[in-house]
Formats: C-alpha cells, structure tokens, sequence
C-alpha cells in the first residue's frame, strides 16, 4: 500500500477507535448515572449477566432488581430480538401463554394443568384471591367468556383507567402501582420519562406462578434516543392475581468490544406485589434472592435464544 494512502488509512482507524472508545465511556458513564451499575466491564458482561438488587424502596409491596449484560448486534438487532421473544416457548419461565394484540379467543383452548383449573375454580367462585373490581366480580359467564371480557375492557382502558381491584378488599389500582414503582426511583423515571405510560403494542399472558394461574395485561413500547441507543419498555398493567403491577425497561447503547459491533443492555425490573408486605430481615432477602434467580433466568434463555452466549 502506497505510503500516503497508509497513512489515510492509519489516520481512519485511529478515528475509529477513538469514537468506539468515546462510545463505551459515554455508555457506561451513562449507565451509572441512572442505575446500581457504578463500574462495569464491557469484556466481561460479554461472557456473563450481571444481575444486582436494586435501590431500597419505602413501600413495602415494591421489590427491584437490575442486571446488564453486551449483546452482540446493534441496539436494533436486539431490539428486534426482544419484540420477537416468546417466554411461553420455555417450560421453565412459566409463561403458559403470551399472546399479541386484542384477541383473547385462545383463553378457550388453555393448557389443561393443575395452574389453569386453579384459576377456573377461583373464577367459578368468584375468589378474593381474583383481582377485580366489585363490578367485575358480578358480572356472569364461563370461564374464557368471562374472562374475555374484563381483560378487553381493561385493554381498552389502558394504564391510567384500571378499575381498582376492590373485590379483594384492598383499593388498589394497578396504574397507580407503577406510577408509585417509578416514583422511588427518581433516576429511574427521568431517565425513560413518560414511555412507561404510553399505550404501545398490547399483549396478554397466561402464567403460572407457584401453581396458580394468573391472567396478565401487558403493553411493550420503544424509542430511540441520543447517539444510536434505544430504550424499551415492558409494562404488566393488570394481573388477576400474584402480583399487582410490573415493569421491565431495558436500555440499549451501541459499543464496540473485541472490534465488534455490540450492545451494552441495562434491564430493570420492578414489582409491586401483596405478597412482598411485611416482608423484613432474612425473609426480605430472600425474596431479593429469588427475584433475582427468576429475572437471571430470563436474561439466560434470552441470550441463549438471541445468540449472546
């Protein structure tokens, strides 16, 4: 190679490498302004996740838990991966059924388990345990016709108009819930502003959790932001039990490890769930423990699936 075209040539790659240099640090100074990730390593979050307990909140019912990890790919390409994966694919997630959009006609044809007859036993008497509102709880019919229609009107009325679940006697409302989940974390909610709260593409799940099942009304949104990164998030706006309300926001830079074009990925989740109440000392942290084995076990199929490990 001619001497002056080497030294374009030399002049180019040093650019490079100085902008995929910039990159990382402004990811990962980025990334610890916002969240418990103060230092990371991008060569080795390309091995292995890194899941960590999030900030203490003062509501007892809110439980956090943040993990990062580098995809191979663009923030795009793993983007596309997220919208395509299907948890019910897995046995051990215990997503029995994920659906897209509106259309609830697959609640007649549920897998026949122990989960499912629990959750049409609770409907047939119409249990406390349902997380309903009064008006709902009288309204008449089987199963998935009954079914079908709250989680359509509750579709229809989006985040911010859930019906209270007052049929259980306590007067929550799901909305409120994330609002309160995002409110203590501060960092947090300025980071992705209002895209928790806007009413994206819809979805319902049919999940198993401890051997109940539990119907969930969820809606994913996602937007680019500054320099190439994207942010996504999942919202479980109305869950017939289990849990009240839960939230998954994921962030996605651009970096580049080992001359690869990569994607450093922050992923947190939050719940608020009855169940976390009164929880103190060693039981607390063993909640912790084990929200933080569930989202690792996510994170793991995910990027077994998506081509990250």
């Amino acid at each position: 190679m001619p001497s002056r075209f080497l030294s374009a040539f030399l002049g180019l790659v040093s650019v490079l490498y100085v902008n995929a240099a910039e990159s990382r640090t402004d990811a990962v100074r980025e990334l610890a302004a916002f969240s418990v990730f103060e230092k990371v390593d991008l060569a080795q979050l390309k091995g292995d996740a890194k899941p960590l307990r999030g900030p203490a909140m003062s509501n007892s019912r809110f439980q956090s838990v943040q993990t990062c990890w580098v995809s191979p790919g663009t923030p795009a390409q793993v983007s596309a991966a997220l919208r395509n994966f299907n948890p019910a694919r897995y046995p051990e997630l215990k997503v029995l059924l994920q659906v897209g959009g509106s259309s609830f006609a697959a609640l007649s044809s549920a897998p026949d388990n122990a989960a499912v007859q629990w959750l049409k036993d609770a409907t047939e008497k119409k249990s406390p345990d349902l997380q309903l509102s009064r008006e709902e709880a009288g309204k008449p019919g089987a199963f998935a016709q009954f079914w079908a229609a709250i989680l359509s009107a509750r579709a229809s009325a989006g985040l911010s108009s859930q019906p209270s679940y007052d049929h259980t006697g306590q007067n929550i409302r799901p909305g409120e819930e994330i609002s309160s989940l995002l409110g203590q974390q501060p960092k947090i909610r300025k980071q992705f502003g209002g895209l928790a709260g806007s009413k994206g593409d819809q979805f319902w799940e049919l999940l198993d959790l401890g051997g109940k099942g539990v119907l969930a009304l969820g809606a994913t949104n996602n937007r680019g932001v500054a320099e190439g990164a994207l942010q996504v998030a999942d919202v479980l706006y109305y869950a017939s039990g289990g849990f009240y309300a839960a939230l998954t926001l994921y962030q996605l830079w651009p970096v580049q490890v080992d001359g690869k074009p990569s994607t450093l990925v922050w992923r947190g989740d939050m719940i608020s769930s009855a169940e976390l109440a009164g929880l103190a000392g060693v039981e607390r942290l063993g909640s912790e423990s084990a929200m933080i084995k569930d989202v690792a076990r996510a994170v793991r199929v995910f990027r077994k699936e998506s081509g990250s490990r």
